[in-house]
């Protein structure tokens, strides 16, 4: 097309109807499975109207049928037991990290806002807020105790849902994010005898889940955000970058073998370092990981560029050769801070890094979600539509000084 076109990474504000429902689940509750699955129908075709309406052209459902972007695996998946988890005083559920180290303070101060909003909104919704709540939404701790086994019901409920929705749009196109090897943090291996074999194990799983999505017609999106936080959290502990390297490698090779047989056109991979609102100033340069985020049998890359403490590094791709037929999806609104950003600087990002791929390798997206999870979102629903409004508006400016007159 003769335009940039517009995405984002997929999570979005939950409408209260929805979370009623999930309020329910998280206090234990019993659940009116037809009532549930009829407003999770809603929210999927609302959610879908409202992106197309601002002008977004690759859409989602939000992840409506998540609990959240990480932990929704953990209940598609058998093999694993779930333990409570017991936090000693002080301690939190996030990754260590030398970021962490550096501002105990202000981290002492972000997560007991973060828990605090993820116990309002939960109550707000009508439902309980354990005392053991994390700020990441996680109560427990899963731990694999068997052979992973994957059940379709949710993918194929999601997959439904996003068609049927899409079917009222047929100028939208549509894709399903979900989570990559690597970023599956929170599960702890005491089945398989190796580090290797429970990776591999999982990425047979995650397969099932890819294949389901790609084979339905829609775009398969993998979410990693722990392959490049984990470079802090290791050398947090003492190791070193080749040990970090070791660990990065072993699971973008276990991520290529889930995506073994998909075409790559139809596979978007998304990293970035972390959603949490932080000081983020140990994260790893792009320029010191991007061969292992190419290393990815994907069709187009997905990359936080619209924080501060990475916009600078769209400059990376005038010394990396974007491969052939691949493209990227820059952030050029961040889901970091409620401020919305201009149109006019949206297609400044967007034409800069177009000048230097090529118009037509890049489409506009976010930095990341704008909701980590049903009850954590990032920004207030009002500033996320209209970030993505601004996302829309800049890719058309962008669209007229990249292709003037043609520009569609």
């Amino acid at each position: 097309m003769d335009r940039i076109l517009t995405t984002h990474t997929g999570s979005l504000t939950r409408p209260a109807e929805l979370l009623s429902f999930l309020a329910v689940r998280e206090s234990g509750g019993v659940l009116d499975q037809d009532a549930y699955a009829e407003c999770l129908r809603t929210a999927v075709d609302d959610i879908v109207r409202r992106q197309v309406e601002t002008g977004i052209d690759i859409v989602d459902d939000g992840e409506m049928g998540k609990s959240s972007w990480i932990t929704y695996l953990y209940e598609r998946v058998s093999g694993l037991e779930a333990r409570p988890l017991v936090l000693d005083e002080g301690t939190t559920v996030m990754p260590a990290s030398r970021d962490r180290q550096a501002f105990p303070g202000a981290y002492a101060e972000i997560d007991a806002l973060e828990e605090q909003s993820t116990r309002n909104s939960t109550l707000a919704a009508g439902g309980g807020a354990p005392e053991d709540q994390s700020p990441g939404g996680l109560s427990v701790s899963w731990v694999v105790t068997g052979p992973l086994r994957y059940d379709r019901a949710a993918i194929d409920r999601d997959i439904a849902n996003l068609k049927s929705a899409l079917s009222s749009h047929p100028g939208a196109s549509g894709f399903l994010p979900v989570v990559a090897p690597a970023s599956t943090y929170w599960l702890f291996n005491e089945y398989y005898d190796s580090d290797e074999e429970f990776v591999f194990a999982l990425a047979d799983v995650l397969h099932e889940e890819y294949r389901a999505i790609v084979d339905s017609g829609l775009m398969l999106q993998v979410d990693d955000a722990v392959l490049m936080h984990e470079a802090d959290t290791i050398m947090s502990k003492g190791g070193s970058w080749e040990d970090y390297r070791r660990w990065a490698e072993l699971r973008v090779r276990g991520l290529n073998h889930a995506l073994q047989g998909i075409p790559e056109d139809h596979v978007r991979y998304h990293v970035c370092w972390g959603s949490w609102h932080g000081p983020h100033a140990f994260d790893p340069p792009l320029a010191d990981v991007v061969d292992l985020v190419l290393a990815v049998n994907a069709g187009a890359y997905v990359i936080e560029q619209a924080n501060p403490r990475h916009e600078h590094e769209w400059r990376v791709w005038e010394n990396v050769k974007l491969p052939d037929g691949k493209k990227l999806i820059p952030g050029v609104v961040t889901h970091h801070t409620n401020v919305v950003e201009h149109p006019e600087l949206v297609a400044q990002r967007l034409t800069r890094l177009a000048n230097v791929v090529g118009r037509d390798n890049v489409i506009g997206g976010t930095d990341c979600g704008f909701a980590q999870g049903s009850f954590m979102r990032r920004v207030h629903p009002e500033v996320q539509w209209a970030k993505l409004a601004a996302l829309a508006d800049g890719a058309r400016i962008a669209s007229k000084e990249l292709w003037g007159a043609k520009a569609t």
